[in-house]
């Protein structure tokens, strides 16, 4: 004779219970690994330096003078900021054999400065004061007189690193290391004074 267990039956409503637990379980435990993963996934938004430096940045000329020079920082990098003198944008106006890309076809700059001022105004500079060999900051001279006999112009940048020479144009004298002329970046003009990078 064998005597088979009593059966335990559910009661009524247990069921609906324990779904409306594994419900609540489940929504409880996706609203913490939501709340965990905010925090990470925040990492990866640019912080506001970052977006500050990489953004435009705003450059007042008004105060400069003729043959006065200004840097501003845009995306990391010096830019340059040169207000040339009548005599300035005469030189560079004037064919010279000595550059190697005078009407800067291999150079990069925007469409409006492919010109032999390289530049929206003839009478401002806007330039990536980098240079094209390996990164040094060309320093401004504009009363070097070995650079003005070479160039038949008033000044130029010299990279102090390994010698590379560019006139006030930013444009690359033959023979030196470095291969292209001054990177020209984006810019434009706000007002007749204020101007824009990036």
């Amino acid at each position: 004779m064998t005597t088979s267990a009593p059966s335990v039956r559910p009661r009524a409503g247990a069921l609906d219970e324990r779904r409306l637990l594994l419900r609540a379980t489940g929504f409880v435990g996706g609203a913490g690994l939501v709340a965990a993963a905010i925090p990470f996934v925040e990492t990866f938004e640019p912080s506001a330096r970052d977006l500050a430096r990489s953004g435009p940045v705003d450059a007042e000329l008004g105060d400069l003078r003729p043959g006065q020079m200004r840097t501003v920082a845009w995306r990391g990098k010096p830019v340059w900021l040169l207000r040339r003198t009548p005599a300035m944008v005469a030189a560079l106006e004037r064919p010279d054999p000595l550059l190697l890309d005078p009407l800067s076809h291999d150079s990069v700059q925007p469409p409006g400065c492919v010109n032999p001022t390289r530049s929206l105004k003839p009478e401002y500079l806007v330039a990536l004061g980098v240079c094209t060999h390996l990164g040094c900051t060309p320093i401004l001279h504009l009363h070097d007189a070995q650079l003005d006999a070479q160039l038949d112009a008033p000044g130029g940048y010299i990279c102090p690193c390994h010698g590379s020479r560019f006139d006030l144009a930013g444009r690359v004298i033959r023979n030196v290391p470095a291969p292209r002329n001054l990177e020209i970046p984006p810019h434009r003009y706000t007002s007749a004074t204020a101007l824009r990078i990036g």
